[in-house]
């Protein structure tokens, strides 16, 4: 099921939630597509930008010795994003985004493998989507198209 940014933004003002973003790969294309749409201040609380792993771990509180346990690109790394937007955030659901958007990567870590979280209160669910070598853009683009998805369903099930 997918949704583009104004869907998300009506399923979340209908539930009274407010979302926050924590992203790498992305560096913020989640929060602007929902922060396109006017109005959305109702719903989008903020957007953490954790490009490098300082970041991670100075802004979300992502464990240094996870990042060098499973590396960056790891759904662990994906988990405590997306926990710590919710710890330092006043949103009930947040979302985070790491992945390896290209060119590069490794036979461990391929070109467009991208690890997501989404957590609220009850918890944190994550997963990893392979979309491939498609490019920077179109590696970047999916994964945001995925994330906004992700907010979609979680709210759609509740």
């Amino acid at each position: 099921m997918s949704a583009d940014a104004a869907a998300v933004l009506e399923a979340c003002r209908a539930a009274k939630l407010r979302v926050a973003t924590a992203e790498s790969c992305t560096a913020g294309m989640v929060a602007a597509a929902l922060t396109d749409i006017p109005g959305s201040s109702d719903v989008f609380e903020r957007g953490f930008v954790t490009y490098t792993n300082l970041a991670k771990t100075e802004m979300l509180g992502v464990r240094e010795a996870t990042l060098a346990a499973v590396g960056a690109v790891s759904e662990e790394v994906a988990r405590e994003m997306a926990l710590g937007a919710l710890v330092n955030s006043d949103a009930q659901l947040t979302v985070s985004i790491t992945g390896i958007a290209g060119p590069g990567g490794s036979e461990f870590k391929p070109e467009g493998r991208v690890c997501f979280g989404l957590a609220t209160q009850q918890g944190c669910k994550t997963e990893t989507v392979e979309f491939g070598a498609l490019g920077r853009t179109n590696v970047r683009e999916a994964a945001r198209d995925h994330a906004l998805s992700l907010i979609f369903q979680a709210v759609c099930a509740l």
